[in-house]
């Protein structure tokens, strides 16, 4: 249950108005944000934001530039683009989300215990660890994507196959820092499991490093997913998600540039909106640590 007194405490806390100030000195902080919420917001109201049905066709509309009718144009079967954009957000943040929660349980797991076992534990899992990380995650995402099929769960899958070794290694990392603590040799003298030690000590640690790491990766992923999508081994059409839209139109890119222009926009729009607010959380993290 959510404990709304703790929350209007924290509100009215100091820590809480010293983050404020820092999130005001930092106007690319604000933009991220403001990107970030934006690209919630029209995920949630695509319903009421697009103007049309982003998979109906009308071949007498086909390649329309953009107007007050169609504010991106229409692309190659007659599709609004605007609207086919508008519903691709849910794709793109539904895949960022889910595979960067995926990625992060799987990892923050292995690199715990890898951590705070050490020895042979530690040896084993690092070594599988490093099996994945020498392949490129481009390169590798691609291979199973390719094995597993296209398709939106694939996709999913593939990515996060690739990523949860970045967060094993963070959480890795941590659990050695953590587990030499004083705190942890009392919780130890008094008997506390190391299920326990590691679930209510060290995990609450490694979570804030963990949160924006998290945060950074969300832009990568929509990257990813968006060149699964154009390669054709991502999610398939006529579902509106963009890295499919940009693959459409690079046949008319020189005449017909909204067709693909527009979807590229929306990729890049999101990728730098969750890579400043990345930055921004990890900058406010170390000034309130230094403090």
């Amino acid at each position: 249950m959510i404990d709304l007194f703790k929350i209007n405490e924290y509100f009215r806390s100091e820590d809480f108005k010293f983050t404020m100030i820092l999130i005001r000195r930092s106007p690319l902080t604000i933009l991220g944000i403001s990107i970030t919420l934006l690209l919630i917001m029209i995920a949630l109201l695509a319903p009421i934001i697009a103007t049309e049905d982003p998979t109906k066709t009308d071949m007498s509309k086909r390649l329309l530039p953009p107007s007050m009718e169609h504010p991106f144009g229409t692309d190659q079967l007659g599709r609004d683009i605007f609207s086919r954009v508008i519903w691709g957000s849910r794709i793109s943040l539904f895949i960022a989300v889910a595979v960067v929660a995926i990625s992060l349980a799987i990892g923050t797991l292995i690199g715990l215990v890898s951590g705070y076992f050490g020895g042979k534990i530690d040896e084993i899992l690092m070594r599988i660890t490093d099996m994945f990380m020498a392949f490129p995650r481009l390169i590798l995402a691609l291979a199973v994507a390719a094995a597993l099929g296209p398709g939106l769960f694939n996709t999913m899958m593939a990515i996060a196959f690739v990523d949860w070794v970045f967060y094993a290694r963070l959480a890795r990392a941590m659990a050695l820092q953590i587990r030499e603590e004083t705190y942890i040799e009392a919780a130890r003298a008094v008997g506390a499991s190391d299920i326990r030690i590691i679930v209510g000590h060290v995990l609450p640690m490694a979570i804030p490093t963990l949160v924006v790491r998290a945060t950074l990766d969300m832009g990568g992923t929509i990257l990813t997913a968006a060149a699964l999508g154009f390669l054709g081994l991502g999610v398939q059409p006529p579902t509106p998600e963009w890295g499919v839209m940009v693959s459409e139109g690079r046949r008319f890119i020189t005449e017909q540039w909204w067709v693909s222009t527009f979807p590229g926009f929306a990729i890049l729009l999101a990728t730098m909106g969750f890579n400043l607010l990345g930055d921004g959380i990890n900058d406010i993290m170390n000034v309130r640590a230094r403090r």
